[in-house]
């Protein structure tokens, strides 16, 4: 009978080992979730890695910056994205989302940066705006003459500054669960809300009131939004030339024969602007690793290793053609080890 017992307790030990391996092994190419901005360079390095390895070529989805935290912290195993990509770093709340759900060790990776654009179609003039005519143009609510907060009445750019077209404010924009969106109104919006003395005043004496009415966006119909599709967008600049549209710089890039990026206090978005630091609406790309995956999922470690490398994110890599603005050397360097070691955040 005790024999009988072990046999039995071995046979299910094996039929549970063999389960767990069958669910490890139940996907065998790399799922990728996430960002908008960052899609277009995942997708060139998996289109290379399918293609020069002999491993699948990755499996992408664009959800939008939060979008894609909200799937990748969801839990560990083959039934969720082994990598998240990201315009902005990860939020502490959504580390503790991902913690609670088993998800305890990432690894963050900088992949290089991007330029934040505000583009219209070529068939009209350039928008040369400030920081602060972006905010005039859309915030919810912008100070008066007196200073006090009253509800954007402004409809036309040259109701925001006499020197902008007479033509209605129509600007299409990312959702809330985009992290372009998150990164805009954070580098445009609050900068161009500092320029009211008001505002600025209010800033020094409660910095979350501040925040609150820089980040909050018009609902009138001036922003319009237009989803997590960046070509659509492309797209609808080109049917109203009197609209703007806002993205990463990389569908500027691509796009330069239909559109152009709007001069934002005297210097329009390019490589070189960007990469200087010049061009004031820059932000940090990053894509965020699950650890516990990266001995599953077949031809892992060898992905990270070409995304990682100099012939895609040096200063000459092929994502820099792709308009990718490369991080310096000592800190792809840096990001390169981290990938190499699978260094996870620290707590």
């Amino acid at each position: 009978m005790v024999k009988k017992t072990i046999v039995l307790m071995l046979v299910v030990s094996m039929t549970v080992a063999f389960g767990n391996l069958f669910a490890q092994s139940a996907r065998d190419n790399i799922s990728i979730v996430g960002s908008s901005t960052v899609y277009p360079f995942a997708t060139v390095v998996a289109e290379h890695f399918g293609k020069t390895t002999s491993f699948k070529t990755p499996k992408i989805e664009s959800t939008g910056s939060g979008g894609g935290f909200k799937l990748f912290c969801a839990g560990v195993g083959v039934q969720h994205p082994d990598i998240t990509n990201a315009s902005r770093a990860i939020k502490d709340s959504e580390i503790e989302t991902c913690a609670k759900n088993g998800v305890t060790e990432i690894v963050e990776v900088k992949i290089g940066y991007d330029g934040i654009v505000l583009a219209n179609s070529k068939k009209a003039a350039p928008m040369k705006l400030s920081a602060k005519d972006i905010f005039t143009a859309l915030a919810k609510q912008v100070p008066n003459a007196s200073g006090r907060l009253i509800p954007n009445p402004n409809k036309t750019w040259r109701d925001v500054n006499p020197s902008l077209p007479n033509i209605k404010i129509e600007v299409l924009g990312p959702p809330p669960t985009s992290g372009t969106r998150d990164a805009f109104v954070e580098l445009a919006m609050e900068s161009g809300g500092r320029k009211y003395q008001s505002l600025s005043d209010l800033r020094s004496k409660d910095k979350d009131a501040f925040t609150e009415i820089a980040h909050t966006i018009r609902e009138d119909g001036a922003y319009i939004e237009a989803g997590e599709n960046d070509n659509l967008i492309v797209q609808k600049l080109e049917a109203n030339p009197n609209a703007l549209g806002i993205f990463g710089f990389s569908f500027l890039d691509q796009n330069t024969d239909k559109i152009q990026g709007s001069f934002v206090d005297s210097v329009q978005p390019t490589f070189d602007a960007i990469a200087s630091g010049k061009y004031p609406i820059s932000r940090p790309l990053f894509f965020y690793v699950k650890k516990a995956h990266v001995n599953v999922i077949p031809g892992f470690k060898e992905y990270l290793a070409e995304f990682s490398s100099e012939k895609a994110w040096g200063s000459d890599g092929y994502l820099s053609e792709k308009g990718l603005i490369p991080m310096p050397d000592a800190e792809r360097q840096t990001f390169a080890n981290n990938v190499k070691n699978l260094k996870t955040m620290s707590k």
